[in-house]
This record gives C-alpha cells, structure tokens and sequence, in this order.
C-alpha cells in the first residue's frame, strides 16, 4: 500500500507507524513552499493520502482532499502527532485486526 504524506518537516515515528500498519511505500511533501505544494498532483499508485493539518493552509488542504474524492483515494486530516495520525488511519483503512493494531494494548476486537 501507498501513502502520501502531506505537511511537516520530519515525520519519522508517523511513516513507522504506517509501516507497522502496513504502508509498504511512503511519499512525503513537506508543503513548505506555498507556491509548489498545490501544483503537485497526486500520484496513480496512492492507496491514501495523510494530510498533517498543523502544517497545512486551508487551500492546499481543500485542494488535494478535493483531488482524493475525486480519485476516490481515502484521505486522513489530523494534527502531527503518531497517536492521532493512528486514530484517524485506523478509521478511514477500517483497520480492525489487532495483530496489525500500533497499540499493542492487547485487547481483542469483535
């Protein structure tokens, strides 16, 4: 599975994270130029697209979750932190097995 990342500098834990949860490829745009972010189209192999809101103006943002239903791409908006990145992934991937959970709780789902 391939996921874009949208936003931040450095997302290390968070790309370990989707890793851990099955991401087999992980393309990152930083975003931090305003002028090429939105000129940016998405590529064909994306099976999700994670957009860090923290880091993101509300145009590019619009943009590319306009692009990701229009391709019918799953998306993720949430704030740069592992825990919430893995919250709202979990969600949108339907992500219910715990022996792909980050977790680790141990807790079992129905």
């Amino acid at each position: 599975m391939s996921v874009l990342v949208i936003g931040a500098d450095k997302i290390n834990p968070i790309a370990d994270m989707l890793r851990s949860l099955g991401a087999t490829a992980i393309n990152h745009w930083d975003a931090r130029k305003k002028s090429s972010a939105p000129k940016k189209k998405i590529p064909q192999d994306t099976d999700c697209i994670v957009m860090l809101t923290s880091f993101l103006n509300h145009n590019t943002m619009a943009k590319y979750k306009a692009q990701a239903k229009k391709q019918n791409i799953p998306f993720v908006c949430a704030k740069r932190s592992v825990s919430c990145v893995y919250d709202e992934y979990v969600k949108v991937m339907n992500i219910k097995d715990c022996s792909q959970c980050y977790a680790n709780c141990g807790e079992k789902n129905a």
